[in-house]
C-alpha cells in the first residue's frame, strides 16, 4: 500500500497542488469486484479544498487515473453499517449513495477517521456519522504510512500540526520584505549571507535601544518628583472630603427619620384602601335589595310580572350565595348573619316554588284528561303545546331549583313524570283503540260500543275474537292451510290459495283495499306520535335543563313505544308487517338525521328490530305452511298453491317496497321463499300418483319462470335461471317418457340392427342377415301405416292432456316437443334404412308431411 501511495502522490496528486492523506482500496457493493482507490486529499494553496478523489488503473494495468472527484463540503452522510462488529462495507451519501466494501476493516476504519478529521477541521457544515464507533472518531487514523521522498511530515498528522503554526503575513510585512531584499541584490542568490546582513543590522538597533533608553534616566527623575507632588494633593483633598462627609452625616440622620414616618403614613393609607375596598366588596356582592327579598317571600308564581320578579331575585340570591369570599371574611358576623338570611330565603322561595309547581302538574294533567272525550272518534292525538308553553314559563326557576335543592328539584320532576305518564298513557290507549278499529274496519257508537258491522266485517272481526287465546292476545296461526288440497276443479284459483291464505285470517275478506286502509292507518299513527314524541321531548329538556340522556324522557313517552311494538296490525294480518318494516325505517332514517341521539330515534330503532322479527317470523311461517301442504290424491296437482301465493306475494311486496330503505330485507326474504319454493315443489313432485312427477315440475317451475321473468327482481336472476333450465329438463323428460317408441316393433327391428353395427358387422352387409333382411324390413314397415300411426298420436294427446293442467296452458308446448321427437326418430330410421339397405327402394308408410298433418289436425280437433 506504500507503493501505491507513493504512485498516486507522484502521478496524480503532486502535479495537481494536492497531498495524499488516506487511502482505502474499496470496489462497489453488489457487483463483480473491480478494485479502484477512494483517496482523500487537500489543497496546498489556501483556501484548502478537501476532497474524495476515486482513481483506478488504466486499461492496460500500468498507471491510474483520476476518474471520479467529490467535494467534501457536498458529503451529507458515512454509514459504516456497523458500529460493534468487523464490517468491511460502508455507504457516502453525496448527490446520491455511493456503496463501497473495503479489502479490509482496517483501511475502511483508517479512511472513516481521515474524514472525520477533515470534517472538523476545515467544514463549517458536518457530516453525520452513522454506525461509527465512538473511540474510532476520537482518534487519529493510524494506519498511514509517511508520503513519498521530498514530503518532510506525514500525510495525516504531520501535515496538519504544521498547519497549525503557520502563521500567513499581512501585506505591510510582505512589502518590508520585499524592501529589504531589492536593498541587497544577493538576497535570493545567497540567503546565508542576506541573513547574516540582517543579523548585523539587528545587533545595531539593539545597542541603539539600550544607548536611547540611558540617556532618558534625567526626564524620568523629573517626572517622579511631579508624581511626589501629585500624591501630597491627592492627600489634601481627601482630608476636605471627610470633613464634608462629617456634615452630611447629621443631615442624613434626619432624613431617615422623615422617610421613616412617610412610610408609617402611606401603610396607614394603604391598609385604609384596602379595608374600604373590602367593605364596598361585602357591600356590593352581600346585599340583597329589599324588592328581591319580597319577591323570594311572597311573590305571585302564577302571573307573568310576578314569575319575572321572581326569576331576578332568585338569580340575585344566587349570585349574592356564590360570591367568592377571600380568606376571614367568613368569620365576621356582619357575614354570617346574611349568610343565614340568605339560606332562609332560598328554604323559603324553594319551598313556595314547589308546591306551586307540584299544584300545575296536578291540575294541569286532570284538565287535560278531561277534554280527551274529543278526539276518540278520530285518529288524532292531543296537542300539549298549552301545558308546554305555560310550564316553559318557569324554566329559569326550574334551572335554580336544579341548581340550590336538588332534591325538590328530583321531587318535582317524579312528580311530572307521574302525572303525565298517567295522562299519555291514557291519551294513547285511546288513540291505538281508535286506530285498531279502524284497522279492523269497525268504528264505535255514540255509547263507545261497537256498532253493527257489515258481512263481510262481521266476519272478520269473528275470525279475529276465534284468534283471541285465553290471554286475549291475536295469533298468527291459521286453519286455512291445513284445509288446502288440490282439487280437481277446473279453475286455478279453485285449486290454490295464495300465499296470502298461508298465515293470515281469511285471505277472501283481507283484500288490497284492506291493506292499503291499514297502510294509511299505520302511517297517520306515526305521524301523531312523531310530533308528540319530540315535543315533549324539547319541552323537558327545556324545562327540566336536561343535556344528555334525558332519563325523563323515557319515563315520560315509553307508552309510545310500547303500544307501538303491540300494535293489532301484524296479528290482524301478517303480510301488513311488510307496510311497517318499510313504515318504520324510512321513519327511523328520518328520526336518525334529524338528532340521532333522541328518544324518539331510539324508540323507533326498538320498534323497527319487534317489525323486522314480525316479519321474519311472517316469512318463517309461510316457509313452515310450504312444507306442510298437502296434495290429493285422487285429481291432479296443477299449479301449487305456494307457486301462486309466492307471486302474489312478490308483486304486492314489489309495490311495497318500492324505493324503501330496507331494500335488503326483502331481498334475505325473497331468497328464502324462493328456495323453499323450489324444494317444496321437488317434495310435491315426488309425493304425486295422479300426476306424473316431470308434469308436477315442469308446470310449476314454467309458472315461477314467468313470474320471475316479469318481476325483474335482481336478486332472484339465479333461482330464474335455475326455474328455466328445471322446466326445460322437465319438459324434455316428459315428452321422451310420454312419448316412448309410437313404432314399437320397428324401434326394436332397428335397435338389433344398430346391435349387429356395433358387434362389427358393416352397414352394408346387415340386410344379409337372416333376421334382418330386406323382407322381414318390409313387414315390420307394413305393420304401421299412417292411419295407425295417427291413431296411435291421437291416443298420446289424450294422455297428455289429462296430465296437464289448464291454467298454465303448456299443451301445445308440449305438443309440439312431442312432435320435434317423433320426427327426430322418424329421421334415425331413415337414415338406418339409407345405410344398411341402399338401393332397395324401401320407406315408411307415411312421411314426415304425413306426419305434420297428423299433429295439426290431432290438435286442432281438441
Amino acid at each position: 500500500m506504500t507503493a501505491i501511495k507513493h504512485a498516486l502522490q507522484r502521478d496524480i496528486f503532486t502535479p495537481n497542488d494536492e497531498r495524499l492523506l488516506s487511502i482505502v482500496n474499496v470496489c462497489k457493493a453488489g457487483k463483480k469486484k473491480k478494485n479502484c482507490f477512494l483517496c482523500a486529499t487537500v489543497t496546498t494553496e489556501r483556501p484548502v479544498q478537501v476532497k474524495v478523489v476515486k482513481v483506478k488503473k488504466t486499461d492496460k494495468g500500468d498507471f491510474y487515473k483520476r476518474q471520479m472527484a467529490w467535494e467534501l463540503q457536498d458529503l451529507t452522510e458515512v454509514d459504516a453499517k456497523d458500529a460493534n462488529k468487523e464490517n468491511p462495507e460502508f455507504d457516502l451519501h453525496f448527490e446520491k449513495v455511493y456503496r463501497w466494501v473495503a479489502s479490509s476493516t482496517a483501511e475502511k476504519n483508517s479512511f472513516i477517521s481521515c474524514i472525520w478529521k477533515l470534517n472538523q477541521r476545515y467544514l463549517r457544515k458536518k457530516v453525520e456519522f452513522v454506525n461509527v464507533s465512538p473511540q474510532l472518531l476520537e482518534e487519529l487514523p493510524k494506519a498511514e504510512e509517511s508520503v513519498p521522498s521530498g514530503e518532510s511530515q506525514s500525510v495525516a498528522g504531520g501535515d496538519e500540526d504544521a498547519l497549525d503554526d503557520y502563521q500567513e503575513l499581512n501585506s505591510h510585512d510582505e512589502q518590508d520584505i520585499e524592501s529589504m531584499m531589492e536593498v541587497c541584490e544577493y538576497a535570493i542568490s545567497n540567503a546565508e549571507a542576506f541573513a547574516e546582513k540582517l543579523s548585523r543590522e539587528l545587533q545595531v538597533l539593539d545597542g541603539a535601544n539600550i544607548q536611547s533608553i540611558m540617556a532618558s534616566e534625567k526626564q524620568v527623575n523629573i517626572l517622579m518628583q511631579l508624581l511626589d507632588q501629585a500624591l501630597a494633593e491627592v492627600d489634601n483633598i481627601e482630608g476636605k472630603l471627610l470633613s464634608y462627609e462629617e456634615m452630611l452625616q447629621s443631615v442624613k440622620e434626619q432624613m431617615d427619620q422623615i422617610s421613616q414616618s412617610n412610610r408609617l403614613i402611606q401603610i396607614s393609607n394603604t391598609n385604609n384602601g384596602k379595608l374600604l375596598d373590602e367593605i364596598q366588596f361585602l357591600v356590593n356582592y352581600m346585599d340583597l335589595s329589599k324588592g328581591h327579598i319580597k319577591a323570594l317571600q311572597e311573590g305571585d308564581l302564577s302571573s307573568p310580572k310576578g314569575i319575572e320578579a321572581c326569576i331576578n331575585a332568585s338569580e340575585a340570591l344566587s349570585q349574592c350565595m356564590n360570591v367568592a369570599l377571600k380568606p376571614g371574611h367568613d368569620k365576621l358576623m356582619a357575614v354570617k348573619q346574611q349568610q343565614h338570611m340568605f339560606s332562609e330565603l332560598r328554604d323559603t322561595f324553594a319551598r313556595r316554588l314547589t308546591n306551586h309547581l307540584n299544584n300545575v302538574f296536578v291540575h294541569q294533567g286532570h284538565d287535560q284528561s278531561s277534554t280527551l272525550s274529543q278526539h276518540t272518534a278520530e285518529l288524532t292525538l292531543p296537542k300539549h303545546s298549552p301545558l308546554h308553553r305555560d310550564l316553559l314559563r318557569y324554566a329559569k326557576l326550574m334551572e335554580w331549583l336544579k341548581n340550590t335543592q336538588r332534591e325538590k328539584y328530583d321531587g318535582l320532576s317524579r312528580t311530572y313524570v307521574d302525572y303525565m305518564t298517567r295522562l299519555y298513557e291514557r291519551e294513547i290507549k285511546d288513540f291505538f283503540e281508535v286506530a285498531k278499529i279502524k284497522m279492523a274496519g269497525t268504528s264505535k257508537d255514540g255509547k263507545g260500543k261497537f256498532a253493527t258491522l257489515p258481512r263481510k266485517e262481521s266476519a272478520l272481526k269473528q275470525e279475529v275474537e276465534s284468534l283471541h287465546g285465553s290471554s286475549g292476545k291475536l295469533t298468527g296461526s291459521t286453519s286455512s292451510l291445513n284445509k288446502l288440497a288440490v282439487s280437481s276443479s277446473n279453475s286455478r284459483r279453485s285449486q290454490s290459495s295464495s300465499l296470502l291464505d298461508m298465515g293470515n285470517m281469511s285471505a277472501s275478506d283481507l283484500d288490497v283495499a284492506d291493506r292499503t286502509r291499514f297502510d294509511k292507518i299505520f302511517e297517520q299513527v306515526l305521524s301523531e306520535l312523531e310530533p308528540l314524541c319530540l315535543a315533549e321531548q324539547d319541552f323537558i329538556s327545556k324545562f327540566f335543563k336536561l343535556q344528555q340522556n334525558p332519563t325523563l324522557v323515557e319515563n315520560v313517552d315509553d307508552s309510545d313505544g310500547t303500544f307501538i311494538q303491540n300494535s293489532l296490525g301484524d296479528k290482524i294480518d301478517s303480510f301488513n308487517s311488510l307496510y311497517m318494516l318499510v313504515k318504520m325505517s324510512h321513519h327511523v332514517w328520518t328520526a336518525e338525521n334529524v338528532d340521532p341521539a333522541s328518544y324518539l330515534s331510539t324508540t323507533l330503532g326498538n320498534v323497527l328490530v319487534t317489525v323486522k322479527r314480525n316479519f321474519d317470523k311472517c316469512i318463517s311461517g309461510q316457509i313452515r305452511q310450504m312444507e306442510e301442504v298437502k296434495i290429493s290424491k285422487k285429481s291432479k296437482v296443477g299449479i301449487l298453491p305456494f307457486v301462486t301465493g309466492f307471486e302474489e306475494f312478490a308483486k304486492l311486496a314489489e309495490a311495497i317496497f318500492r324505493n324503501a330503505e330496507r331494500r335488503g330485507d326483502l331481498d334475505k326474504a325473497y331468497i328464502k321463499l324462493i328456495r323453499a319454493v323450489f324444494s317444496n315443489v321437488e317434495k310435491v313432485a315426488n309425493e304425486s300418483q295422479k300426476t306424473p312427477r316431470d308434469v308436477v315440475m315442469m308446470e310449476n317451475f314454467h309458472h315461477i319462470f314467468s313470474t320471475l321473468s316479469s318481476l325483474k327482481i335482481s336478486c332472484l336472476e339465479a333461482e330464474r335461471k335455475e326455474a328455466k333450465q328445471k322446466y326445460t329438463e322437465h319438459l324434455q323428460s316428459y315428452v321422451i317418457n310420454s312419448l316412448g317408441q309410437p313404432l314399437e316393433k320397428l324401434n326394436h327391428f332397428f335397435e338389433g340392427v344398430e346391435a349387429r353395427v356395433a358387434q362389427g358387422v358393416r352397414e352394408e352387409e346387415v340386410s344379409y342377415q337372416l333376421a334382418f333382411n330386406k323382407q322381414e324390413l318390409r313387414k315390420v314397415i307394413k305393420e304401421y301405416p299412417g292411419k295407425e300411426v295417427k291413431k296411435g298420436l291421437d291416443n298420446l294427446y289424450k294422455k297428455v292432456d289429462k296430465h296437464l293442467c289448464e291454467e298454465e296452458n303448456l299443451l301445445q308446448v308440449v305438443w309440439h316437443s312431442m312432435q320435434d321427437e317423433f320426427i327426430r326418430q322418424y329421421k334415425h330410421f331413415e337414415g338406418l334404412i339409407n345405410r344398411c339397405y341402399p338401393g332397395s327402394g324401401i320407406t315408411m308408410e307415411f312421411t314426415i308431411q304425413d306426419m305434420l298433418e297428423y299433429f295439426s289436425s290431432i290438435a286442432q280437433s281438441h
